[in-house]
């Protein structure tokens, strides 16, 4: 799969002013990619906008950028830096997805088998675990109230909020901030009407990932995840490394790996030391392009 060759070769006669794109996702979470180390594009909210659009657009869940590392980054051994961008155009700090899916690219490009990416949520260190597989380790997972951020102080573990079902949270954040509830019965929870709320409520500032999760034994969970800024998505892998962590804060997670069933599929998370977890899934391609 020639991914890094399509991305960075010339635009074709009759496409001037277009950009290759690679549109991937992993499970089912899906971005729309272009590699702005060569001739950059800029992409304004409006762009992102309507790249995202799936009646306007190509349709995403989010817009990546591959970019050449900060001065930071390449002292921190970064070999390139991810940039994603939501479907209203603001930037966000980490995804879990996104991160595979572009680790995927640069391992093809390079023919390395780890590599370290600079993201908003910090540097991640990325393996290569199958043909189309790879491990982000993400991390420290942070749960000090303005680290979340929280608009006051409050009690992270035990979040004084309500909707429906939705009671006694967690607050953490893992490069982008989430809230984690525990249901009996994730099938009886109508998401898209409770989480909303918890989603826009004061407490968060920059608003929250929502994810509301299903222990099925002591090493396996159900979740689904509603994103910022309003998305039911088919898997968050940040919010499954999250909900692994707040499983075992809860006494309800043996052990440090804990398989994680989306909506779209299945992650493997393994918490480590110190908040980290290794979060390991698959990417696919879905198209490439001009936009």
């Amino acid at each position: 799969m020639l991914l890094p060759d399509f991305l960075v070769k010339p635009v074709p006669a009759g496409l001037e002013g277009l950009k290759p794109f690679v549109k991937m996702h992993g499970l089912r979470n899906h971005f729309v990619i272009f590699d702005q180390r060569v001739q950059p594009r800029a992409l304004p909210v409006a762009d992102i906008v309507r790249l995202c659009d799936v009646e306007a657009g190509i349709g995403a869940e989010q817009v990546l950028t591959i970019e050449a590392p900060t001065p930071a980054g390449q002292e921190g051994g970064s070999y390139a830096r991810l940039r994603i961008f939501n479907i209203d155009g603001r930037e966000a700090g980490a995804c879990g997805n996104a991160t595979r899916c572009i680790a995927h690219i640069l391992f093809e490009e390079s023919g390395l088998e780890h590599l370290v990416l600079e993201t908003g949520g910090g540097l991640l260190a990325c393996r290569r675990a199958g043909p189309m597989e790879v491990s982000v380790t993400l991390g420290p997972i942070a749960m000090g109230w303005a680290q979340i951020p929280l608009s006051h102080e409050v009690d992270t573990r035990h979040l004084p909020l309500v909707s429906g079902p939705l009671r006694d949270g967690l607050a953490l954040n893992i490069g982008n901030p989430h809230a984690v509830f525990f249901v009996d019965d994730l099938d009886a929870v109508d998401v898209r009407a409770v989480a909303p709320a918890i989603q826009n409520d004061p407490l968060f500032p920059e608003g929250v990932n929502v994810g509301v999760a299903q222990m099925v034994d002591r090493a396996t969970l159900r979740l689904k995840v509603w994103e910022r800024p309003g998305i039911l998505t088919q898997a968050c892998g940040t919010g499954a490394c999250v909900a692994a962590y707040a499983g075992r804060l809860r006494g309800l997670v043996d052990g440090d790996r804990v398989t994680v069933h989306l909506l779209g599929g299945t992650l493997s998370i393994e918490l480590l030391p110190e908040g980290r977890a290794i979060m390991t899934g698959p990417v696919a391609l879905c198209c490439v392009g001009y936009a």
